[in-house]
């Protein structure tokens, strides 16, 4: 492809495509790091070669490992898991394995040029030092396929954003305007750098995350769009829960939303039971879903609202098939099936 010799890239016409749109690959991470999910470490890489298994039936999965003797250990999950299709392993050391919020962003243009965004990374605000080999992924990922890479001087995870792949990005202020990351930059400049390099007019801002989030409010975890017109929220029905009062503000801003006149069609999706571990409320949400190219993978865990949820995303996703994995264990890091995920776009 020509390179960007001025101008924006939204200027040059490329955009960050919905996650509904066709994958070249999923790109994850495999996980390592003990510190993640201490007391149940054990418990992660058979469910990690589960979600592998679904997705390579999908589209083809790159892993980052460390070295051969990390790439064998995932081999042996996959087997055991039963994983097939084209998995293809990259000897690159991360620190941890939220691949959403490490890995590059692949934008791109009408003519199929595609282009990988380097963005800043700090571990959520440099809450879990190191981070310097998870840094330096979008770049080895950018080789790997062979595509430019730009560095973008601005600290942004995947998870703290989404798109309906044509004007529109979501986001929460909680997590981009928070002090950890830029506190250099304006609310105005942020929504400008989100603009010149995603390709959308328009940056819609949410309030609060869920408790026990430690990213400060990723967006992944609260609302997702479904189609370039229709987003799903999560909701808490009981009044007196924590989540209650920050859910139904985003959704009353969700509601003043418009698109080409029109209002955005919201449609509800139920927060689980809280679920708890060793004293401490994980941010266990049915958002955190991944859309694959032939199916939709959803987090659960164990109670009467996975059956609500599992309907609610077939019916917005009625061309794929909607996979619901347990992950009860998996919540323990602070994340599920998003926050593990990057995609390719074809």
């Amino acid at each position: 492809m020509k390179p960007i010799n001025s101008g924006t890239f939204s200027q040059h016409g490329f955009r960050m495509p919905a996650e509904w749109e066709p994958h070249a690959a999923t790109w994850v991470s495999w996980p390592h790091k003990e510190e993640s999910w201490p007391g149940k470490f054990e418990k992660i890489p058979p469910i990690y070669a589960q979600m592998v298994k679904h997705l390579a039936r999908s589209e083809p999965v790159h892993i980052n490992v460390a070295d051969a003797e990390m790439e064998s250990h995932a081999r042996r999950h996959l087997d055991e898991a039963g994983a097939s299709g084209e998995i293809l392993f990259h000897h690159f050391s991360t620190n941890d394995a939220w691949c959403r919020d490490h890995g590059a962003i692949i934008v791109k243009n009408a003519d199929g040029d595609r282009h990988a965004l380097d963005w800043q990374y700090n571990a959520w605000g440099e809450k879990y030092p190191p981070f310097d080999l998870d840094n330096q992924i979008p770049s080895q990922m950018a080789d790997a396929l062979g595509l430019p890479c730009t560095s973008i001087p601005l600290v942004l995870e995947g998870g703290s954003i989404d798109v309906n792949g044509q004007s529109v990005l979501l986001t929460t202020e909680s997590c981009l305007l928070n002090p950890n990351r830029n506190p250099q930059f304006s609310k105005r400049e942020i929504e400008q750098t989100l603009k010149d390099f995603f390709g959308v007019t328009e940056v819609w801002w949410l309030g609060d995350g869920i408790v026990g989030d430690d990213t400060d409010g990723h967006i992944d975890d609260l609302t997702r769009f479904v189609n370039p017109n229709t987003v799903v929220t999560v909701v808490e029905s009981n009044p007196n829960d924590v989540n209650y009062q920050p859910l139904e503000e985003n959704r009353r801003r969700l509601e003043s939303f418009q698109l080409d006149g029109k209002p955005l069609n919201v449609i509800e999706l139920p927060m689980p039971s809280p679920v708890e571990y060793d004293g401490e409320r994980l941010p266990a949400s049915y958002a955190n879903f991944y859309i694959a190219n032939r199916l939709v993978l959803v987090p659960t865990y164990n109670c009467p609202a996975d059956a609500v949820a599992l309907d609610v995303l077939g019916k917005c996703f009625p061309n794929r098939e909607i996979v619901g994995l347990d992950c009860t264990d998996l919540v323990w890091g602070l994340g599920a099936f998003h926050c593990l995920t990057q995609q390719i776009p074809a």
